[in-house]
């Protein structure tokens, strides 16, 4: 149950929003969706943090958790590639502007990141690693 409320709510922060969203709404929809991709995926702290710093030597649970979060974020189409055009569209409609300019760059620079398309875990974190290397400070996944 809790997770079809988290979802819910960032179902609806990040589509039915029609205003951007401010930095502590981000930063609450970024915990939400880390509280439920951390466990689902069975991911460590450790590892989260581990790519926060630009280390991106992951096991399978986490990259599994970058799938979780960039499908939560509907990014991830049904081929495991990038959907950019609903990213566009999240970062142009409700992403705060302090993350616009830096979220919609990286975007353009990872809209082919996924390579590994016959496994969708790979694949993400192919996209997730992408996004950081585009600009490591501003790194905006959770």
């Amino acid at each position: 149950m809790k997770h079809l409320v988290v979802f819910l709510l960032c179902s609806y922060i990040f589509i039915n929003n029609e205003a951007a969203m401010t930095d502590a709404q981000l930063k609450a929809a970024l915990k939400l969706l880390r509280n439920v991709c951390q466990p689902k995926n069975k991911a460590t702290n450790e590892q989260i943090e581990a790519m926060h710093k630009g280390d991106w030597n992951q096991d399978r649970n986490g990259m599994c958790y970058m799938n979780c979060v960039l499908s939560m974020y509907k990014l991830m189409k049904k081929d495991n590639t990038l959907d950019y055009d609903v990213g566009m569209s999240t970062i142009e409609n409700q992403a705060p502007e302090s993350i616009k300019v830096t979220a919609i760059h990286a975007l353009n620079s990872c809209k082919d990141a996924a390579k590994t398309t016959s496994d969708k875990c790979v694949a993400a974190h192919e996209i997730a690693q992408c996004i950081y290397l585009d600009n490591p400070a501003a790194y905006f996944l959770p």
